[in-house]
């Protein structure tokens, strides 16, 4: 009976000595560690007081990119001599896909944040690979000639017209990819079905955003087996061009999203600030 009583004896003092429940408002008030300039290369970057968000339509939802672990296009505002570069592929009959988002600061630094997973099959986004890091600067240098690309003046979406009534078929193998640019104020879009003239008349877009992602993840290399090598891609563009075919608008073409007003060389920048060095 002592062993019981004492037992009981026991378990109220632990009870008394216990810690008063936690207050659970603080569980929403974690410090926030700011992420790495990798990780977020305009962090916390806010439109200014006359801005226009610029309009973006490539077909990817703001929700979307936050399962792939990124800021939605939507809500990035750039800077005069800034731009972005993203590529998104989509292999047929895969549920493996990939996107790279290439980004050049103002301040003349570069980075990529490239992601590849499962985009099917549950609401998550599974086995996603992550890639962050800062592009040197041959990669800057091919980044900066993206935006002077002339398949920007292309259609949206296209249909390979080889000539003689012939047109390319459809997409059952390969890889389809959009392609989308942002600089201030603007953006412009490109869908490109897995066709290889289709694919080669966005090339050098290809290869240079592909090209800042592969060789860091053999994971995310995977993805893309051929890596940013598109130069039969390329041949074939250009054998379609020499032959008298063209690119003609698809019954799916739609106008490019409008432009918006760039923003002032006098706005200020509505940056929060970062640690030094970041």
């Amino acid at each position: 009976m002592s062993g019981l009583t004492g037992l009981i004896a026991g378990l109220a003092l632990a009870i008394q000595q216990a810690p008063p429940p936690s207050d659970p408002s603080t569980w929403w008030s974690p410090e926030v560690r700011r992420p790495t300039a990798e990780q977020d290369p305009l962090y916390a970057r806010r439109l200014g007081k006359t801005e226009q968000p610029t309009p973006i339509d490539n077909g990817v939802e703001p929700l979307l990119y936050r399962l792939w672990g990124l800021h939605p296009l939507q809500s990035q505002a750039l800077r005069k001599g800034e731009l972005i570069l993203e590529v998104w592929a989509r292999p047929a009959g895969d549920v493996r896909q990939a996107v790279v988002r290439l980004t050049l600061r103002r301040d003349g630094r570069a980075f990529v944040q490239a992601r590849a997973g499962l985009g099917c099959c549950t609401p998550e986004i599974g086995r996603r690979v992550d890639i962050n890091a800062e592009l040197a600067e041959p990669r800057i240098a091919a980044l900066r000639a993206v935006s002077a690309d002339p398949a920007w003046s292309q259609p949206r979406a296209v249909i390979v017209d080889y000539g003689g009534g012939a047109v390319s078929a459809v997409c059952v193998d390969g890889v389809s990819w959009d392609v989308t640019l942002v600089i201030p104020g603007q953006a412009r879009h490109l869908r490109r079905a897995c066709d290889d003239a289709e694919v080669g008349s966005i090339a050098g877009i290809l290869s240079a955003a592909i090209g800042a992602a592969v060789g860091r993840d053999p994971r995310f290399d995977a993805v893309l087996p051929r890596g940013a090598d598109f130069s039969r891609q390329q041949r074939a563009y250009d054998d379609l061009l020499a032959s008298g075919g063209r690119l003609r608008s698809d019954a799916s073409d739609r106008p490019q999203p409008p432009a918006v007003p760039p923003p002032p060389d006098d706005e200020p920048p509505a940056d929060v600030s970062r640690p030094s060095g970041s």
